[in-house]
């Protein structure tokens, strides 16, 4: 197993990120299949501890955001990643398109009311950051279908300048409180997203996962990738950090996320939960008692 060196990938403020420089393709860090099985099995026991750690502390929470392109492998990274933990403490959270409920409110609200509570995690499948890059490309949809007010959308490069700084603020304002967050761009190349969603029109069974939308939003590729730099550039942050992921081979993508997860649960301050020898000797006396009922 090779050394996953996963600060290669951390944007945190400190460096300009540049989206042509980032690659999308690593050497494997696993020799075979059940190495790869291996490893995500053994990250899968760590994330589980750590949470459980925050969990029983109760202090902590940790919101885990994941944005990408489209087959870019948001869903499978979730699942197997988390795989294993205790569903007690984690939450996932799928953003769609906005409802009709969620537009009546501002461009937080519906992200803001799924924030995890004390020793939960909860992960962002897409997140408030669509409205910072999917609005990027397609303006349209501030003037047509947000329901601002007029003058809001005069000047839709102020708008976008204010969005990044709520967001950094809002993040800001989690991390003092005991919330940090850890955003993943899950970075594929256009023309591995080109053979994944080819692969879900020629098998039958992953028909459900294609969408025609997603050949049209093809042609905004390199607005795509424009927007990417600039909200990754805004919102990078010593206690909000960006991780970008190559997405080009998931088994690769996989333990990256899950070893990038095991780090920054471990800078979280939260130490063993241990009894004190009082209480250790007093529940010992329930012992009889249960085995007698």
């Amino acid at each position: 197993m090779k050394n996953f060196d996963i600060d290669r990938f951390r944007y945190d403020g400190d460096k300009p990120f540049k989206i042509k420089k980032a690659p999308t393709k690593v050497d494997d860090i696993y020799e075979n299949e059940s190495e790869y099985e291996l490893i995500l099995r053994n990250q899968a026991e760590e994330i589980d501890k750590y949470q459980e750690r925050m969990f029983a502390h109760n202090r902590f929470g940790l919101t885990v955001v994941f944005q990408a392109l489209d087959a870019a492998g948001k869903d499978g990274t979730i699942r197997h990643v988390f795989t294993g933990t205790n569903p007690a403490g984690v939450r996932v959270y799928s953003f769609k398109r906005p409802t009709d409920q969620e537009l009546d409110h501002d461009f937080l609200w519906r992200s803001w009311r799924e924030l995890p509570e004390r020793g939960m995690v909860a992960i962002f499948n897409r997140s408030y950051y669509e409205e910072v890059l999917v609005t990027k490309v397609h303006p349209e949809i501030l003037t047509q279908s947000q329901r601002l007010p007029e003058k809001t959308t005069d000047d839709i490069d102020k708008l976008f300048k204010q969005r990044f700084e709520v967001i950094r603020d809002m993040e800001k304002h989690l991390y003092r409180n005991g919330f940090p967050t850890v955003k993943f761009y899950l970075h594929v190349s256009k023309k591995e997203q080109a053979e994944r969603l080819i692969s879900r029109i020629q098998e039958a069974d992953k028909n459900w996962k294609f969408e025609e939308g997603d050949v049209e939003e093809r042609k905004f590729w390199d607005d795509y990738q424009d927007a990417y730099e600039t909200c990754i550039n805004e919102t990078a942050k010593e206690h909000a950090p960006w991780y970008v992921i190559p997405a080009d081979d998931k088994k690769n993508m996989r333990l990256l996320v899950g070893q990038v997860l095991i780090e920054e649960l471990k800078k979280i301050p939260v130490s063993e939960v241990r009894t004190n020898e009082n209480r250790f000797t007093e529940l010992q006396k329930l012992i009889p008692v249960i085995n007698a009922q």
